[in-house]
């Protein structure tokens, strides 16, 4: 279950390859409104779920003040791990920075940049996507019920990934077959990321282990959402939507954690 969830979420890409070879784009108000629903899942849930489960299972390890630092210091280190993903990827490419999504290849003169730019970005999600999808991958095999919303969560923001990839692909090689295949090809990091990550940690897998993993993935999905959908959600120009969004996402993740109370 936890290997599916993972693929649906990395999958999603392709969804944003079929929008962009239909020559629709989603409207500025749908993105941000999404996006911002995608931040208030992922904050909630790291805060209110993954990170205290991850300082439980530390404690029972490490005792009180042992776990405690712990937790923070891998909470940290989950977010100083994907910052350095996220700076070794430039910026004119990077999917997750703000004014890259959609229609972000608009003025390109010449088809062979198009393709370039199509494949580095596609590249660029691939490397982000490895963290993403240990961290859908190790809720999954924690909890279910919280799993569920992440890789919703998680997929909602990988659709503007796959218009990355896509759009200039298109263009450059006035292939929507080929466009189509590598926007959803990008998304297949997400359930090689959560393979590589458990095969790794297998041997090692413990209390002690899974504490570090939750807080790390905890870490991951905060800088995630404030450092990369957040602002791309409000570059939109529609900012009380994303906000809206954001609330409406953390409440639906709240009710959704009280009903298998």
């Amino acid at each position: 279950m936890a290997l599916g969830l993972t693929l649906f979420a990395g999958l999603a890409t392709g969804i944003g390859g079929l929008i962009a070879i239909s020559r629709k784009t989603p409207g500025e108000r749908f993105l941000a409104g999404s996006l911002g629903f995608s931040v208030g899942v992922m904050l909630y849930v790291s805060f209110v779920e993954i990170f205290p489960k991850a300082r439980v299972e530390l404690i029972s390890v490490w005792g009180e003040r042992g776990g405690s630092w712990a937790t923070v210091g891998a909470f940290f280190g989950g977010i100083a791990l994907i910052a350095i993903i996220d700076r070794l990827v430039p910026s004119a490419i990077n999917p997750h920075e703000p004014g890259t999504v959609g229609g972000a290849v608009d003025g390109y003169e010449r088809r062979a940049r198009m393709m370039k730019m199509g494949v580095l970005t596609a590249i660029a999600i691939a490397i982000h996507n490895f963290p993403e999808g240990f961290a859908t991958f190790l809720s999954g095999l924690s909890d279910p019920t919280v799993a569920i919303p992440v890789a919703l969560a998680i997929a909602i923001h990988n659709i503007p990934e796959g218009i990355a990839v896509a759009v200039p692909l298109r263009e450059a090689t006035g292939s929507r077959k080929k466009a189509l295949m590598w926007s959803t090809l990008s998304g297949l990091a997400e359930p090689a990321g959560a393979l590589v990550g458990y095969l790794i940690l297998l041997p090692f897998m413990g209390p002690s282990t899974l504490g570090l993993c939750f807080a790390a993935v905890a870490g991951i999905m905060v800088f995630i959402s404030v450092d990369e959908l957040l602002p791309t959600a409000i570059s939109t120009g529609k900012h009380h939507t994303a906000i809206y969004g954001l609330l409406a996402g953390m409440a639906v993740m709240a009710i959704s954690l009280l009903l298998f109370i």
